[in-house]
């Protein structure tokens, strides 16, 4: 038995029913109330929203009083299945695959590079040397490792979701936020997300007979007071419309008799009476009272108005009435037509701006929604994300597609209506094969897309389901929140990349310029002691790129890891930080271990911070934004100790450092300038050149 306010607890078949219509939003995102009855459907219904007998578990009951019989219960439901799809889905993000690739990468290069150094190191030193190679080479991979990697991307993570916090964003998973930065597709649900979920009038004919229209639309309305909020959406659209004044003289009309809406009639009528007047009110469907109503002039102008807007998506009500004998016996021929009413689920204020901002930020916008295609064209059509309203396709146009039609058809379109939940999941699986996807939703039947898409995200009110599946909850029904949210992503990837290729770079260029010269000299170029301090004091400022600015540019586009490219730019950087060793190695090497290591030692931390600038930005160095504060106070510290501590009593004990003589450091010094302009030349001419 089910009664106005309840939520439906299994999938039932009505078999009897009064005035019986549910709240199907969660599941079809349809905002109108539907109406359900008992009858037969005259064959085989695929679409969840033409099943008029069925009511559907987690749906609510707008109005009426219904019997019903379960057909399918827990698993076995609509609601059920989505659950299914949502458990049965397992995500791994765009950012955990990058990191892991890369980190097998790094990992299965630098063995084989210590293998093979070490190897060859005993073949020309004999086996006398094995302990102190290998201190020497664990030393070696420590300093070569970006061991700091994870530092840098849960600080960047959690600072992210800080900020994000302070807006109103919810992050539920760290790792999301960075795979926002390289969304390229973002799909969204209208009902709720776009729009605000409820029937607003939008629209009066003839609009001179407004007031006259909106008297009788509420003579010809259920009780749509705070008491009794489970009323029909129109007439709760119509009693939000009227004024003090019409609620007053609606007041002085004495309702007799009330027809509710039936699907068969496409009407519902009321007999109202005012002083000894017995005043038929009709409201309905515009061609149903068409047929009932006198003939006259403006008939044909309603008629078009009513197509009119019903091509921009709007929902169309006719009023009409008629002065009657009886209350008993009356024939609703030959009605007068008042006017009609157009209703409309309002887009938010925000959406316009956020969408375009989106669109600013290189996100490419589509519609998924259970709502119709007429309202959902209209919609995209209003907020600039189409240019004809009827450029939609539905979900059933879809399915009937072969699988590269569909393929195509994804790509090609941007409004998808009447998707039920398996298709939604199943477009952005498609979407997916091309694109990195997020997706924005908050019904029940969202949740599939949710757990599938590469980030989840959901509004504030969403459903329990929805937010369970999501990665990042939306506390304020703001769009703009999501583009901040991206702009914050990119943000992070940018600075990521940017300590991932600076410690490549300079770590190799490092690595193998050490691991070579072991091979043809008898001491080591480097002490196990100094390698690691060198890691020790450069770490920290790379660490500090978390916190760094960003130029512009580089938050207007989609960002994706590209494992290729981080690749060659460490490589070809590291081979200029390479040549660069090798000139302190020459210039050093006759002139004592000592003397070699202490050089070698300042020369390898300033190039490493003098990189560090460089590579933080893809302009020259000068032009760029300024550096964060943290950044350039612990480079400046690290600088200071590199070259302070060869001088220092601690650094002859600890270290076995010689303090270097003024033409030594002025040698270092010319090395280091030439190195700055090398790199800054190489890279200006790597991002000029670079292949897409």
């Amino acid at each position: 038995i089910l009664n106005a306010g309840d939520i439906v607890a299994a999938d039932v078949r009505i078999i009897e029913e009064s005035n019986f219509t549910i709240d199907e939003s969660v599941l079809t995102g349809e905002s109108v109330t539907v109406k359900k009855t008992p009858g037969k459907l005259p064959g085989t219904i695929k679409d969840l929203y033409k099943a008029q007998n069925l009511c559907f578990s987690g749906t609510t009951v707008a109005t009426g009083r219904a019997l019903a019989v379960v057909v399918a219960t827990g698993r076995d439901t609509e609601l059920g299945q989505i659950s299914n799809l949502t458990i049965a889905t397992k995500r791994e993000s765009n950012f955990e695959k990058n990191i892991a690739k890369f980190s097998k990468f790094i990992l299965y290069l630098i063995l084989g590079t210590l293998v093979l150094v070490f190897t060859m190191n005993i073949a020309i030193k004999g086996v006398s040397e094995i302990p102190r190679l290998l201190i020497f080479s664990i030393a070696l991979a420590v300093s070569v490792i970006p061991e700091a990697l994870p530092v840098v991307i849960t600080f960047s993570l959690s600072r992210g979701a800080l900020r994000l916090s302070k807006r109103k964003v919810i992050i539920k998973r760290l790792s999301s936020i960075e795979d926002l930065g390289s969304i390229e597709v973002l799909c969204t649900d209208k009902t709720g997300t776009l729009t605000e979920n409820s029937l607003t009038v939008s629209g009066y004919f003839p609009a001179v007979k407004k007031d006259t229209i909106l008297l009788h639309g509420g003579l010809a309305t259920a009780d749509t007071g705070e008491q009794n909020a489970s009323v029909h959406s129109f007439d709760m659209a119509i009693g939000n419309a009227l004024t003090d004044k019409e609620r007053r003289l609606i007041k002085t009309y004495k309702k007799i008799k009330e027809t509710p809406f039936d699907p068969d009639r496409k009407r519902s009528s009321y007999i109202v009476q005012d002083g000894k007047e017995l005043l038929l009110v009709v409201k309905g469907a515009p061609d149903e009272l068409l047929k009932l109503a006198r003939s006259s002039s403006q008939n044909k102008l309603i008629h078009q108005w009513v197509i009119t807007e019903g091509k921009e998506g709007k929902r169309v009500v006719m009023i009409a009435k008629k002065t009657i004998q009886s209350a008993d016996k009356y024939d609703e021929h030959g009605l007068s037509i008042v006017g009609c009413m157009s209703f409309i689920d309002p887009i938010k204020q925000s959406t316009k701006e956020a969408i375009s901002r989106a669109k600013f930020l290189g996100l490419k916008i589509k519609i998924l929604t259970g709502d119709s295609p007429e309202v959902a064209g209209a919609v995209a059509h209003e907020i600039g994300l189409i240019a004809n309203a009827s450029d939609v396709l539905t979900g059933r146009e879809l399915d009937e597609m072969p699988h590269a039609k569909q393929q195509e058809a994804i790509l090609n379109y941007d409004i998808f209506a009447r998707v039920s939940p398996a298709q939604k999941y199943h477009i952005i699986q498609m979407l997916e094969h091309n694109a990195t996807v997020g997706f924005l939703g908050e019904g029940i039947n969202d949740a599939p897309a949710l757990k599938i898409a590469n980030v989840g995200l959901v509004v504030a009110d969403a459903t329990d389901v929805a937010r369970e599946a999501a990665d990042i909850i939306l506390l304020k029904k703001d769009l703009k929140v999501i583009v901040d949210g991206v702009h914050e992503g990119r943000i992070i990837f940018t600075n990521t990349s940017k300590y991932i290729k600076a410690t490549l770079a300079s770590n190799f260029g490092n690595f193998y310029t050490v691991a070579i010269t072991s091979l043809f000299i008898t001491f080591l170029p480097l002490l196990p002691l100094q390698l690691l301090l060198i890691n020790l004091l450069t770490d920290f400022p790379m660490v500090a790129v978390a916190a760094d600015n960003v130029d512009p540019e580089e938050v207007t586009q989609p960002k994706k890891y590209d494992l290729r490219d981080t690749i060659l730019a460490a490589t070809i950087l590291g081979v200029v930080s390479t040549v660069f060793d090798f000139m302190f190695f020459i210039l050093y090497y006759h002139q004592g271990a000592s003397i070699l290591q202490s050089n070698w030692f300042i020369g390898s931390v300033v190039t490493e911070l003098v990189f560090l600038f460089s590579i933080r930005t893809k302009r020259n160095v000068f032009e760029a934004k300024r550096p964060s504060s943290i950044l350039l106070f612990l480079s400046l510290t690290a600088l200071v100790i590199g070259v302070v501590l060869p001088f220092l009593p601690v650094g002859h004990t600890l270290f076995s450092f010689t303090s270097p003589t003024a033409e030594q450091m002025l040698l270092a010094a010319v090395i280091i300038t030439a190195y700055f302009i090398s790199t800054e030349t190489v890279k200006l001419l790597y991002y000029k050149h670079r292949p897409e």
